[in-house]
């Protein structure tokens, strides 16, 4: 394939993660490496969102529309876009593929999302063993972070800071986020330090999670929440008393499994 002025076609292969948080959107080359990503709200406009996050990657990939081999889509709007070309792989498959790709041996996935949790176990050879989702409930989630926020009035990206420079910890109750709000206001009007909030908040999220399923073998984190929020991954080294790894970019995980999909 040539185009119109005889340069060759620079083949890349597209992957969407469209979730109800976040959309998310990589471009891999020819050799199976990242060229190209990025990651926008995905607000009301799911075709709108996933376009521009296409052309921002490409753009960064250094590649164009016509340059596109394949292109698949995984997630909560996958059916909500025109480029691509296969709609069908789970947003589970495509999280075991991202990490396959990136760690061969036998790992237990701990995705925290924006909207849902999950623990996905993969054996050496990628083949999915086990999984676990989190009940239809914000808690635990980026949502939960997000609520948690507002009621104490700082903006998400303060959070990660805020929690390192605890001291002491302030442990929540309860796991609903309604009740956790409450418990919040209470430890706010008794005097309670932000920071020590924050970092119980952190804790909540965590043992939310780790009550779904036991961990084995190698912990492998993703998802938005711990891309932007590292803290969670150290204190969840803490708590399970093993060491825990992060793909090179945790929020495209997704995304770079649906690529990897497409290049088949």
């Amino acid at each position: 394939m040539k185009k119109d002025q005889g340069c060759m076609v620079k083949p890349v292969y597209v992957g969407l993660d469209m979730g109800a948080s976040r959309t998310k959107v990589a471009v891999i080359d020819a050799d199976l490496r990242l060229i190209g990503h990025a990651v926008k709200k995905s607000g009301t406009d799911f075709a709108r969102t996933a376009a521009f996050c296409l052309d921002a990657s490409l753009e960064m990939a250094g590649a164009t529309r016509s340059d596109i081999v394949n292109a698949v889509s995984t997630g909560y709007g996958r059916a909500n876009v025109g480029f691509v070309t296969e709609t069908d792989k789970t947003e589970i498959g495509c999280l075991a593929r991202g990490c396959h790709h990136y760690f061969s041996g036998a790992v237990t996935i701990i995705d925290i999302g924006g909207q849902d949790n999950k623990i996905i176990k993969l054996d050496r050879d990628g083949r999915r063993t086990g999984f676990k989702m989190n009940r239809k409930c914000a808690a635990g989630t980026g949502a939960f972070l997000e609520e948690m926020a507002l009621r104490l009035d700082i903006s998400l990206e303060e959070m990660d800071s805020l929690a390192r420079q605890s001291l002491d910890i302030v442990k929540l109750g309860s796991y609903c986020t309604v009740f956790s709000a409450t418990e919040v206001l209470e430890s706010i009007r008794h005097g309670k330090k932000v920071t020590d909030i924050v970092k119980g908040l952190f804790y909540s999220v965590i043992k939310r999670v780790l009550e779904m399923d036991s961990i084995t073998e190698q912990v492998v984190m993703t998802g938005g929440v711990v891309a932007h929020n590292p803290y969670l991954v150290t204190m969840t080294e803490e708590i399970i008393e093993q060491p825990v790894v992060l793909p090179a970019f945790p929020q495209l995980v997704g995304a770079i499994g649906a690529a990897l999909y497409a290049n088949d």
